[in-house]
């Protein structure tokens, strides 16, 4: 019996140790797909196309403001009571902020995860080349251009939106907000809106390209008109930000 014992053992086939322990991911779960590169860059385009349709909305808004006083306060109004009496005053805007915040910080994370990803998979930097040049030239822009944009959200929700550094105050109307707010001589604070809107432009239009890239769209044929529309939307965006403050600092609006 030891004989057949020991036969068995000799004859049995021996799984290494180590590979009982690993485990195969198993393919399909939520968490694989967001932790990798296709899942992180899939969270940037959807909360990237969620940013832009509001930057739409936004410009579109703060454009009312060349219809007049009443005009524009009737919007801000209209605003903030979207959906009464179905739902409680601001109930709507403050659902549209709650989605708005969670899309920042999960494209931010997004963002900051693939360009960690990106320097431990390339420790040596590439020979220097045009290629090369312009791809550090656009992870500059995005970078430096992402932080610029974060200061100017947190002074443009104190400016124009809580008030607390805007000269009118918080019981001004909101055309009297945005009118003395960019006065003349605040010429620094309209400046500063205009360098951050065309760093918004710039993030603009490498996210928009980005995001078709990451879609599967571009190809010989379409990636020239796209790199057209990426450019146009951006200008156009930044042209209609820029034409508020610009038009409050010659006295057209005021």
């Amino acid at each position: 019996m030891t004989a057949i014992v020991e036969r068995g053992s000799a004859t049995a086939p021996m799984t290494p140790p180590s590979s009982a322990k690993q485990q195969t991911p198993r393919p399909g779960r939520a968490g694989s797909r967001l932790s990798s590169s296709t899942g992180k860059k899939a969270v940037m385009a959807v909360t990237g196309v969620i940013l832009v349709l509001y930057l739409v909305a936004h410009v579109a808004g703060n454009l009312k403001i060349f219809a007049g006083a009443e005009a524009f306060n009737e919007y801000a109004h209209w605003l903030r009571h979207i959906g009464e009496p179905a739902v409680p005053g601001r109930f709507v805007l403050t659902l549209v902020e709650v989605v708005l915040a969670v899309s920042v910080v999960l494209h931010m994370w997004a963002a900051v995860s693939l360009a960690r990803r990106a320097a431990r998979a390339r420790p040596v930097r590439y020979a220097a080349g045009r290629k090369n040049r312009a791809s550090g030239y656009a992870a500059r822009t995005m970078r430096y251009g992402g932080v610029i944009i974060l200061l100017f959200v947190i002074w443009h929700l104190l400016d124009l939106t809580f008030a607390t550094v805007n000269p009118a105050g918080g019981e001004a109307l909101p055309y009297d907000r945005m009118v003395q707010g960019f006065a003349p001589e605040r010429w620094p604070v309209t400046l500063f809106y205009a360098i951050s809107m065309i760093m918004i432009g710039l993030h603009l239009r490498h996210g928009l390209w980005s995001a078709f890239q990451t879609l599967g769209l571009t190809s010989g044929r379409t990636r020239r008109p796209l790199q057209l529309v990426a450019g146009a939307v951006a200008t156009l965006l930044v042209l209609g930000f820029l034409a508020v403050p610009f038009a409050v600092t010659i006295g057209v609006v005021k």
